[in-house]
């Protein structure tokens, strides 16, 4: 105990009725939740009457460790979805399922389904089979039965075929892990009442992160005793695109009356200017429990302020004020680059490689080596080349033109054969059996190939690829996959950016010379970097920390998002985001924005984000504009 201070004492020492400990950013939750298992345990509590649960598996076994280590005990520490699994696999023959039930993964759901759409004469249209998926899954996290839905009967009868086919192969698909948990605790009593009386004592991290099914098994389990220990921070609450509802934490003093609330304010991992700054921003959202969190830390450096000409000169800037932290003894691994969306990492990427600053991307890919970014490059190359065969194969298949694999090896084996180049006997394809079909589709493709290359001879670069996009329906071949769309599409803008942006820079810009210094492009692989950048987007910095950050592209319609412009409650969430991000940072936080920006193959003139208008100047330390120096190291 003489490591808590005085709150987590307080939190650590409640035993009986509901508590929500309200956890602020570096606040040290996790020593709390494992200390109150070990308190329980010490007050004659028995392990097996605790469960504790949290979002991942490595959260989960990190539990188990350090309550081992506290007390040698074991105690159930889990994730949700393992819960309900472990709950099916006693009981769920109460449902009529079989408890050797098999658990379909994210392949074995679609091929299941694909069969129910095919039965029921639906599944011919694109993009339908994701739609339908992706359907299934937020009505079952949201606990709604196949024939409560009502408003979409595409998806009503193929959800209901779908569970029915599962019910059939004794199966069941991930989202059904707590779905038909829930379900049969609610339909059946004294399966509940086993449950209800099992775990007297039930501690939940990330309280804010709960979606609804998640929210209402954690009801229904603590529904007679109400010995519920919940921890979350509903400021650091952004994922409602996953179904997370941060009103659960919100709500929680009225789902529970007589519920006590514990703030943790304290923060061990940054200095109290960037928790002040923080603590500013975030207190412009109306939908949040009141805490200010401080530091004993000290003052520490205030938050950098830069604003360059473009996101070249941002790029510059964040590059130059990296070798100056290394001068100072930062190691790479101690920093990080956090942006909103995964194409801004392009302009990072070029300036890191150039100045030779080894970088990782952390959740993502390169830009370079993004799909939608190689599918237009392939397209570009086989412009200029009738030879490129990697290209070719990349691109007929790109929109779907009838042209299966099998047909596909039949052309290459065929052009192999006659030793011909493959889009010159693509051209012809004489001697190749194909359908009247597939014939078509290849026709089609090559008619495509021709005209671009008609068009090259007096189009720009950008111009080109705006072209290509334009005449293979690239942005409707997106959409195909609804989950990814976005991000994809802003990945294709970047791309006409970056094509746009070169071009200004070149003497005599020419395609051939675009692609080969895009292919030079290379980073270096992971294991030869003994020490690099992370680079990530803000979604994936939770839970990280870092002595230095860069928090980039801070202009409105960026960040926040253009999506959460006329929503109050996406503008929160775009708040809670950048609130996240700088309470990453333990030493050094820099703000950077652009005040031009190639965006849509044009620049554009941007207007500062919102937030930074929102941390008091007090706070920030404006950077000038960067002159970049010949000797850059």
């Amino acid at each position: 105990m003489s490591e808590l201070n005085g709150q987590q004492v307080e939190a650590v020492h409640h035993v009986e009725g509901p508590l929500l400990v309200l956890a602020g950013a570096g606040s040290g939750k996790t020593r709390v939740v494992t200390h109150r298992i070990a308190h329980l345990i010490e007050k004659g509590i028995s392990p097996s009457d605790i469960l504790a649960v949290t979002f991942t598996n490595r959260a989960a076994a990190e539990m188990r460790a350090r309550i081992a280590a506290l007390k040698n005990a074991q105690v159930l520490a889990c994730t949700f979805h393992s819960l309900g699994a472990r709950i099916l696999r006693e009981s769920i023959g109460a449902l009529g399922y079989g408890r050797d039930f098999t658990i379909y993964d994210e392949e074995d759901s679609e091929k299941l389904l694909k069969e129910c759409l095919d039965s029921l004469g639906i599944g011919k249209e694109k993009g339908v089979l994701r739609q339908v998926r992706l359907g299934i899954s937020a009505a079952k996290n949201d606990l709604i039965a196949s024939e409560e839905v009502k408003e979409d009967r595409v998806l009503a009868e193929a959800y209901a075929l779908y569970q029915r086919k599962l019910k059939e192969c004794n199966a069941v698909d991930f989202d059904d892990l707590l779905y038909l948990t829930v379900k049969m605790l609610q339909e059946f009593p004294h399966v509940r009442a086993e449950y209800q009386n099992r775990w007297l004592f039930v501690l939940i991290d990330e309280y804010q992160d709960t979606n609804f099914s998640q929210y209402t098994l954690v009801k229904i389990l603590v529904e007679k005793h109400t010995n519920l220990f919940a921890v979350g921070d509903p400021d650091q609450s952004i994922y409602s695109w996953r179904g997370a509802r941060y009103q659960n934490i919100l709500n929680f003093e009225s789902d529970f009356p007589g519920a006590k609330v514990v703030t943790l304010d304290q923060n061990y991992r940054s200095t109290n200017t960037i928790l002040q700054g923080a603590n500013a921003l975030i207190q412009q959202n109306v939908k949040r429990l009141y805490k200010e969190l401080w530091s004993e830390l000290g003052e520490g450096e205030k938050i950098g302020l830069y604003v360059g000409h473009n996101e070249k000169m941002e790029a510059e800037f964040v590059a130059k004020r990296i070798y100056e932290a290394l001068g100072r003894g930062v190691s790479l691994s101690e920093m990080a680059i956090f942006y909103r969306t995964n194409a801004q990492s392009r302009t990072f990427e070029d300036i890191l490689l150039l100045r030779k600053i080894p970088y990782t991307i952390i959740g993502g890919v390169s830009f370079y080596d993004r799909r939608e970014v190689k599918d237009l490059l392939s397209y570009l190359r086989m412009i200029l080349s009738n030879s490129d065969l990697i290209s070719f194969l990349r691109t007929v298949q790109i929109p779907r033109r009838g042209l299966g694999q099998a047909a596909v090896d039949k052309i290459v084996l065929a052009a192999t054969e006659k030793g011909m180049p493959i889009f010159t006997f693509a051209e012809e394809a004489e001697g190749c059996k194909l359908s009247s079909r597939q014939r078509e589709g290849l026709r089609e493709y090559v008619r495509t190939i021709r005209s671009l290359r008609e068009k090259a001879a007096h189009l720009s670069i950008h111009e080109l690829i705006a072209q290509v996009i334009a005449e293979v329906r690239y942005v409707q071949y997106l959409q195909e996959d609804p989950e990814t769309a976005q991000d994809r599409k802003e990945n294709v803008d970047e791309l006409l950016s970056k094509a746009a942006e070169w071009e200004e820079e070149q003497e005599e810009p020419t395609l051939a010379k675009f692609l080969e210094e895009l292919s030079l492009r290379v980073p270096a692989p992971e294991e030869e970097q003994t020490s690099a950048i992370k680079m990530m987007t803000l979604h994936h910095s939770k839970g990280l920390e870092f002595h230095t950050v860069f928090l980039v592209g801070l202009e409105e319609d960026l960040f926040p998002h253009i999506n959460s412009k006329d929503d109050p409650e996406k503008l929160e969430e775009e708040r809670r985001l950048c609130y996240v991000g700088m309470t990453r940072a333990m030493q050094n936080l820099y703000l950077s924005a652009a005040t031009y920006r190639y965006m849509w193959g044009a620049s554009r003139l941007m207007r500062p984000s919102r937030f930074l208008k929102e941390i008091p100047q007090k706070y920030l330390h404006s950077h000038a504009p960067l002159i970049l120096e010949k000797s850059f190291p």
